[in-house]
């Protein structure tokens, strides 16, 4: 395995390439989950490594992370904020109070991530693949040791964090049951193209990121937003991570009836995956037009449910 500086540095020179590849990166370090965003499709404008407790997501979570602002040739190692949904918790307050968000370090508006808190900032000079970080404040090159002695203090304040919570009785990270839902969630985006859903329809993406996951709206976030691949029309995705009912459908048709209104469309169709379904349901859906239900199996597989 490379070391922290040779996967750092593989990053930065990849951004100056505009290669969006992720497959020769680690998926683990220092025991803890680890990602790595170059954009999908077309480059992101703030790519970024993020390194996540097993329970947290980069779309749902707070975790360390680095952040290449590319336009100012500055790299963020920040206390990173999920954007797409917020999590029921964050950094602990002394760390939020005493740190400046990105947006405040910068003292403009930045693309991403604006809301995330500094840690540690890098100016980067690149020359023939050749990378250098630099102090922003003196320009002294600084050595790769004090550069992964950064990465572990900020590790081993996140690793405390999480720890402390997950030892929490009445906590859901202790409990399991939100990340089991987000277990079936992330399945479903990552390996979108595998499944029935794939076939017929395409996940949404903006400035090279996936939005479609936790798509945020004013009455809660819909869990995916995908559109038809034949008309173009919107699917509104109600995942349960157990046995669903009635009360589904009436949450999946509050969202399908927000995505008329605010973006203007008269088809919306729905889709509920779940793990079971009881007789209610299937009456429910005798009453509703555009809606569709699959069950998951133990392997993730996708069976289309189509009633009595």
């Amino acid at each position: 395995m490379n070391s922290w500086q040779e996967i750092l540095d593989d990053f930065v020179v990849q951004v100056q390439k505009g290669d969006l590849k992720t497959s020769s990166y680690p998926k683990e370090y220092s025991d803890l989950k680890m990602k790595v965003g170059f954009g999908q499709g077309q480059a992101a404008r703030v790519p970024w490594i993020a390194i996540l407790a097993p329970e947290m997501q980069v779309s749902n979570g707070f975790y360390p992370v680095y952040l290449y602002y590319k336009e100012d040739s500055m790299l963020i190692l920040a206390y990173g904020i999920s954007e797409t949904s917020e999590y029921f918790r964050s950094w602990p307050d002394e760390i939020m109070s005493s740190s400046q968000t990105i947006r405040e370090y910068f003292d403009k508006e930045v693309p991403r991530y604006g809301d995330s808190f500094v840690y540690k900032a890098y100016q980067i000079e690149i020359s023939n693949d050749d990378v250098k970080y630099l102090s922003p404040d003196d320009k002294k090159n600084l050595s790769h040791m004090s550069i992964e002695k950064d990465l572990e203090t900020i590790l081993d304040q996140y690793k405390k964090i999480v720890s402390v919570e997950i030892k929490k009785e009445d906590s859901p990270l202790c409990q399991g049951l939100f990340y089991m839902e987000k277990q079936l969630e992330d399945f479903i985006i990552h390996n979108w193209e595998n499944t029935e859903l794939g076939k017929r329809y395409e996940l949404i993406i903006e400035d090279g990121e996936i939005v479609s996951q936790q798509y945020r709206t004013d009455i809660g976030p819909i869990d995916i937003l995908a559109r038809d691949k034949s008309s173009n029309s919107y699917v509104v995705i109600e995942l349960k991570k157990n046995q669903t009912s009635d009360d589904t459908v009436g949450q999946l048709t509050r969202y399908m009836g927000w995505v008329m209104k605010n973006m203007n469309v008269e088809n919306v169709k729905g889709i509920i995956i779940a793990g079971a379904f009881d007789k209610r349901l299937e009456y429910a859906l005798a009453a509703v037009q555009n809606v569709e239900v699959f069950l998951y199996k133990v392997d993730f597989t996708l069976n289309e449910f189509k009633g009595a």
